[in-house]
């Protein structure tokens, strides 16, 4: 896994249509999990009660809450690309979000990317990126969408 170091506006629209790699993967634990429930007071026993969710589930396991797959979404980016040169990077949108499939506990789950276009918003850069996050041996994506940052560059 090689991380792509952009620099400047100019390097980040050369790489519009591209492929930009994927991250290295990442377990989700029944901690993590844990944790995420306290955090947003989700505590449906499908996340955090593994002895009913092995009787009464499908899936046979906890599983991972959407929206903690989501918000592993900037820590998985940064082992894709780096962006130097930035004054500060804004979480802007997601658009198309689709879960596709549940993420069970101890899964490994990483993530693709690929920029689909750069919008030069007087010197600020509009990106939107193309991702998927895919599950270790599992054929189905977890999600497929569109985010979109704002990356505000230092004056060149």
């Amino acid at each position: 896994m090689s991380i792509l170091t952009i620099g400047s506006l100019a390097e980040l629209e050369a790489h519009t249509g591209q492929e930009l790699g994927a991250s290295g993967y990442h377990t989700i634990t029944q901690e993590q999990i844990n944790q995420f429930a306290a955090a947003t007071l989700d505590f449906q026993w499908i996340h955090t009660d593994a002895e009913r969710a092995a009787v009464e589930s499908p899936f046979k396991a906890t599983i991972a809450h959407g929206y903690l797959t989501v918000a592993l979404l900037p820590y998985l980016w940064q082992q894709i690309v780096t962006i130097e040169n930035l004054k500060m990077q804004v979480n802007y949108e997601i658009e198309s979000l689709r879960f596709n499939q549940a993420v069970t506990v101890n899964s490994a789950v990483r993530l693709h990317a690929k920029l689909l276009s750069v919008a030069n918003l007087r010197g600020i850069a509009k990106t939107r990126i193309e991702v998927s996050l895919e599950i270790e041996g599992v054929k189905k994506p977890a999600y497929t969408g569109v985010i979109t940052f704002l990356y505000h560059f230092q004056e060149q």
